[in-house]
């Protein structure tokens, strides 16, 4: 069967029989096959095709083609790498010559490792110099019932915040003449100003529908339960009963907040957020209970009496209204610095005499003053002063810490009225001096 099959094949017609093909049919080239032997490196250009005919014998394995890239990623590639890098700095036939690169290898590994020991042990007694430093310079804490509050105060949004009343309520606390900015934004507002020592807070006040002031700075982020009065009033009214201070028309009596200073009146500036005309009705009849206990400073329309807490109003405060009760004034005014030569401007109806930093002397482009900004600001606190009003200079630079700190000495070296001031800590208890050392800030922003 087999032999008649192939008896078969042999008796099929041959192409060549056909002239009507060849003549039509193209010729077609034979296509080149080309292949390459990575690992012998063979030149593609240099080989010839290979055309494998019906006679001829194809090859019994095939080599890897032109396109192929096989392997993949090769991760010992960078380690071969470099141990061939160090086989050529060593591969010399004179073992003098390697013995002198060993040895100069050896030495440069010493060296690197006394560098290191000795960075490791420099930067060891940086830390430890700097970390000793912030230790003795951190100021301790006041152990006092201000503190007290301020450790254990929790919000009560029935009123004021309810604490044990200590005899020790501001001992050892140096009151200084520092203004808590936006004080309400403190964890324990006004109690947390106190302890540190300052003197003034600031509330921001909004007028509701149902005449109730709410202290916020924006009307978006106010809340029901945070008043003038839960927040502020409440509170004084507690301290002053629980010091069972003088009233402002005893003048043979301490009066103030402190133990160490008596007489210091305490600030409670009130920035009116909502209309002044609506508000000021309303925040008169918030302060009657304090007026009629004679805590509040007052102007009887021949002097101004001081009280234990004094009350002025910014912002949309009118001043037409501070100036039209001329018998019975306890909410003072807070002038503008840069109108101070207006006479319209006393100390029987303002008590500050205010101005932002950038709009009296602009900005510290250089981080220094310069002699015309120092000139004018000196100017304005001693106009200030000439009216017996207490000049304050707001939205002063706050970072950096070595900036701040230099604005602060260079106000309270002009015998500024008040510094306004976001960092309590820093501002009352450390020492400016040492602020920033070794290129390190220890005060912080607090």
């Amino acid at each position: 069967m087999q032999n008649q099959i192939e008896g078969e094949r042999i008796q099929l017609p041959s192409i060549a029989i056909l002239p009507s093909l060849r003549t039509t049919m193209p010729v077609l080239n034979p296509f080149p096959r080309i292949y390459q032997d990575e690992e012998n490196n063979v030149d593609t250009e240099s080989q010839d095709s290979i055309v494998f005919g019906s006679d001829e014998e194809a090859p019994s394995a095939r080599t890897t083609p032109k396109w192929y890239r096989g392997g993949g990623p090769r991760p010992w590639n960078s380690v071969l790498k470099l141990r061939a890098l160090g086989s050529r700095l060593f591969s010399t036939k004179d073992p003098e010559q390697r013995a002198r690169k060993r040895l100069l290898w050896r030495k440069l590994f010493i060296v690197f490792l006394v560098l290191s020991f000795f960075g490791a042990v420099a930067a060891i007694t940086y830390i430890s110099l700097v970390a000793a430093l912030i230790h003795r310079l951190n100021p301790p804490k006041v152990n006092s019932g201000l503190q007290y509050i301020v450790d254990t105060w929790k919000p009560d949004s029935t009123g004021a915040y309810k604490f044990e009343w200590r005899d020790d309520f501001s001992r050892d606390i140096i009151p200084k003449n520092c203004h808590s900015h936006n004080d309400y934004w403190r964890s324990v507002p006004l109690y947390e100003a106190l302890a540190a020592g300052c003197v003034s807070v600031e509330a921001d006040i909004w007028l509701t529908d149902d005449n109730e002031l709410l202290v916020s700075h924006s009307w978006k982020s106010t809340k029901r339960e945070r008043t003038l009065k839960s927040l502020y009033l409440d509170p004084l009214t507690t301290i002053f009963t629980k010091r069972n201070v003088s009233v402002a028309s005893t003048a043979d009596k301490d009066i103030g907040m402190f133990d160490t200073a008596p007489n210091v009146s305490t600030i409670l500036l009130i920035d009116f957020k909502s209309d002044g005309h609506k508000t000021w009705p309303v925040l008169l009849e918030q302060l009657q209970p304090l007026r009629e206990q004679n805590w509040l400073t007052y102007f009887d329309g021949e002097q101004l009496v001081r009280g234990p807490l004094t009350v002025v109003g910014t912002g949309n405060t009118p001043f037409d209204l501070v100036q039209q009760n001329n018998t019975n004034r306890f909410i003072f005014f807070d002038a503008p610095l840069d109108d101070i030569s207006n006479p319209s401007y006393t100390s029987q109806n303002s008590y500050y005499a205010s101005i932002a930093m950038n709009e009296a002397i602009g900005r510290l482009w250089t981080g220094s003053f310069s002699s015309r900004q120092i000139d004018a600001l000196r100017g304005l606190i001693e106009a200030a002063k000439d009216k017996a009003l207490v000049s304050r200079y707001w939205d002063t630079p706050s970072w950096p810490i070595s900036l701040r700190d230099k604005v602060w000495f260079q106000l309270t070296d002009m015998d500024v009225g008040m510094l306004n001031v976001d960092a309590l800590t820093s501002a009352t208890r450390w020492n400016w001096n040492w602020c920033t050392v070794a290129g390190l800030n220890l005060c912080g922003n607090r």
